[in-house]
């Protein structure tokens, strides 16, 4: 029968943007002249640059094609992509990698809410704090 690892019950149970939230609406009452900029979910400050603009249209373009289609990239991600990763963050910088050392996944939640999966159930492992809510 499937159960709980019993570690995950000694986390605290907070959800840091909540916790954030509350923190701003009370200073905010307190000092109602502060000029607050704020960083959390979805509060930005500033539009989108050219640059990405036009590089979501042709993304979008592209897809909307049935000759330049792409659907769901494979397991490790695209060729292209990954060489793109290599060439602009790693060569750039003196590191040499491979095509195989390199994987495109479907964002870190996945991965941290997986990696526990490698280890043994009898291992320790911590968590940051303050971490991501999701991670927890």
């Amino acid at each position: 029968m499937a159960h709980v690892n019993e570690n995950y019950l000694k986390l605290p149970g907070n959800y840091l943007f909540a916790t954030i939230a509350k923190k701003v609406e009370a200073y905010s009452k307190a000092h109602p002249e502060a000029n607050i900029i704020r960083l959390g979910i979805g509060d930005v400050t500033r539009p989108l640059a050219p640059a990405i603009i036009d590089a979501m249209h042709k993304a979008v373009d592209e897809m909307g094609k049935a000759e330049t289609f792409r659907g769901y990239g494979p397991e490790q991600g695209y060729d292209f992509l990954r060489q793109a990763i290599i060439d602009g963050d790693y060569k750039k910088r003196g590191i040499d990698l491979e095509l195989d050392e390199v994987f495109v996944g479907d964002g870190a939640k996945t991965d941290v809410a997986c990696i526990q999966e490698i280890f043994g159930d009898d291992l320790k492992f911590a968590v940051a704090d303050p971490v991501y809510p999701v991670y927890l």
